[in-house]
């Protein structure tokens, strides 16, 4: 049986394990954007507005219901003259020292017409109930595309960092070959300083690399609402990624798909009720109502039989308000040009969507056409570092040219994951330019 002290340590030396395991977390890109989403205190604050709008558009419907009020009175008097003398010379009336009465009154009131206004209001606050949604969908497309800049940010710096420890692996084997070159009398110590040269030259972008990374992972945890001290692991985002299709195909994607087109053509609905709206006003409105009374003198909360009046009156009203047929006309100008506006925004947009796709569309094909120029390139350094390498060995090279060809093959490299990275940041943005990111 163990001890109960190594248990102890066996525990003990666990813990540090167990909170770097927790620390840790490793996310393929569609992950991070679900987490994103989860935790957007922008998309809450987007969710908190389509409440509004739905809270509205029931306050909207609640203006269609009948109205209906109630009112009691009692009333006391002190009559301190009580004998009352006609004019004339008449008889006199007797009146008490005091009296009380209570009187009660109940009506309810319906708009049977009142020119389809409350139809229209009821209609354009769901549209805008509608613009609510839609403007927490292109919230939603924001807060993707952001996900994935950073996401991709991170992905670069890991594969740098890589192929930059991979350089320093070489350059450390190097620098013991150089050394025993140098014990052999092969080469000049200036050659081992000028590897070690290269070797702190290569650590110092290492560190720079580092430090980008961790403000690069902070931003990310922000976003995606973890720990501030979690260390995301990420994967290869660039398996999701497609060839380029038609330009046209793009386009027509977004015009069907852009939120902000559907916002404006949400608003010129809105508009379109607005103009229905104003015109309503020069129609006469018809409204029903019954109003029920009670009227007791007697001065008793619970009159006598027969001393009390209890009438109930029913009644319709019909009122156009006629000065409207001629004040109204402006208005209803002022809410066309209004609508017109909508339509222009729709077509100036609609513009700047085609451009902006095209820009993107060129962009990712150049990004894709640049990966295969690298992947050639590579090839190319790699037969160049190894023809340099053979040199040195035989000491036909010098060790600045065995220098430069090593650098140039680790610069390639890197440039190869940064643009790898950058075709599938630009796949993203041709997609989120077509309103589709989220999709």
């Amino acid at each position: 049986m163990i001890p109960k002290s190594i248990r102890l340590m066996l525990a003990a030396s666990l813990i540090p394990a167990a909170l770097f395991a927790q620390s840790t977390k490793e996310l393929n890109i569609n992950q991070a954007i679900e987490l994103g989403i989860a935790n957007s205190k922008n998309l809450k604050l987007s969710q908190n507005k389509i409440d509004q709008a739905v809270a509205q558009l029931e306050i909207v419907k609640d203006n269609v219901l009948p109205t209906a009020n109630a009112s009691f009175l009692y009333n006391h008097a002190e009559i301190p003259t009580s004998t009352f003398t006609l004019p004339g010379g008449g008889s006199s009336l007797q009146l008490p020292k005091r009296a009380d009465a209570f009187v009660g009154t109940a009506a309810v009131q319906e708009l049977v017409y009142g020119g389809g206004k409350l139809k229209y209001a009821k209609e354009s606050t769901k549209l805008l109930a509608d613009v609510a949604r839609l403007d927490a969908d292109k919230s939603k497309e924001e807060i993707t595309y952001a996900v994935i800049n950073t996401y991709y940010a991170l992905y670069k710096v890991a594969q740098s960092r890589k192929v930059v420890d991979q350089n320093l692996e070489s350059i450390a084997a190097q620098i013991k070959q150089a050394q025993r070159f140098f014990e052999q009398g092969i080469v000049t110590k200036n050659d081992v300083l000028r590897f070690q040269l290269q070797q702190a030259n290569v650590t110092l972008t290492q560190m720079d690399i580092e430090n980008n990374r961790k403000i690069i992972n902070y931003n990310l945890d922000i976003l995606l609402g973890l720990p501030e001290d979690t260390e995301v692991k990420i994967t290869d985002p660039n398996g999701g990624l497609k060839a380029p299709g038609a330009l046209n195909d793009y386009i027509g994607q977004a015009m069907a798909n852009r939120q902000e087109l559907k916002q404006l053509d949400v608003q010129n609905k809105v508009a379109d009720y607005n103009i229905k709206t104003i015109k309503a006003n020069t129609l006469p409105t018809v409204g029903v109502g019954a109003n029920l009374y009670y009227i007791n003198p007697s001065g008793n909360f619970i009159p006598p039989t027969n001393q009390y009046l209890m009438p109930v009156t029913l009644g319709a009203t019909v009122s156009w308000n006629i000065a409207s047929l001629w004040s109204n006309r402006n208005k209803v100008s002022e809410a066309k040009i209004q609508q017109s506006e909508i339509t222009i925004q729709k077509d100036i947009f609609s513009d700047q969507v085609k451009t902006d796709i095209n820009k993107n569309y060129q962009n990712y094909q150049v990004a894709v056409n640049k990966i295969q120029v690298l992947e050639t390139s590579i090839a190319q350094a790699t037969e160049n570092d190894k023809l340099l390498a053979s040199k040195y060995k035989n000491n036909v090279a010098s060790v600045t040219d065995r220098i430069d060809a090593e650098t140039l093959l680790y610069q390639a490299k890197i440039n190869l994951e940064i643009a790898k990275a950058d075709a599938g940041l630009a796949y993203y943005t041709l997609l989120k330019s077509t309103g589709k990111i989220t999709q």
